[in-house]
């Protein structure tokens, strides 16, 4: 089978006059990184791409009809049993069902997904134990680029999360009280709110930053200190 695929990739390459280079930068295009001595692998028989470099290489090349090219007959097509004269009939048929409006396909209207969230102006490391509480905030319109289980967001104020997240960005929440050894979270500790992940060690808990530069900081028996939620994004 792979040396059918590679053999007939070559046939059609060779008909529109491409050569394998000029296929690999197409193929670029695509996200499909590939040097020609792969697309010769391929020809070959060597070795096979795989699905998105196959489709994006059909696309390229013009092969629309993958079942015939590659395979054979297809018994759910009806137009294979015609010759080209008669597709070609058919296909003026259906230009005409086309232009007559009556047989046009309806497409779905996709709606953008949207949803209304709170983002807090108290930066998380700055804040107060009580900022879920607070009026300090604004509500945006977001999609599905803010995870689904988000319920608020706050923006981040230091380096002391770097290099994932960095000085002013906004981080999401989703509101819980229990976290996990090892998530990362926002938390309130003696009178400020914290980005940080939550380390539980034997000898006692952290809540630690990415920025190697700083410090754990302790959570002591006498800390005023609870978890307002998980960092999701």
């Amino acid at each position: 089978m792979a040396h059918s695929i590679g053999k007939i990739l070559s046939e059609h390459r060779k008909q529109i006059k491409m050569k394998q280079g000029d296929l690999s930068k197409h193929l670029e295009a695509y996200n499909c990184y590939i040097k020609p001595n792969s697309i010769s692998s391929w020809e070959n028989g060597v070795s096979m791409p795989n699905a998105s470099q196959f489709l994006a290489a059909c696309e390229i090349m013009g092969i629309t009809d993958i079942y015939e090219t590659f395979i054979g007959k297809n018994p759910n097509n009806p137009m294979s049993e015609l010759n080209e004269e008669g597709q070609a009939k058919v296909l003026d048929y259906i230009e005409l069902l086309v232009q007559s409006g009556r047989y046009k396909k309806q497409v779905a209207e996709i709606i953008p997904f949207t949803r209304t969230i709170r983002l807090f102006n108290i930066a998380a490391s700055a804040g107060t134990g009580e900022f879920l509480d607070s009026d300090d905030y604004e509500e945006i319109t977001v999609g599905n680029e803010v995870p689904a289980s988000s319920d608020f967001g706050i923006r981040i104020n230091g380096d002391s999360m770097e290099p994932q997240f960095v000085n002013g960005q906004v981080v999401w929440v989703e509101q819980t009280q229990e976290l996990s050894n090892g998530e990362i979270g926002i938390f309130f500790l003696d009178g400020n709110a914290y980005c940080k992940k939550l380390q539980i060690t034997e000898t006692g808990t952290y809540l630690v930053s990415l920025n190697p530069k700083y410090e754990p900081i302790p959570v002591t028996e006498n800390s005023s200190f609870h978890t307002f939620g998980k960092v999701v994004g």
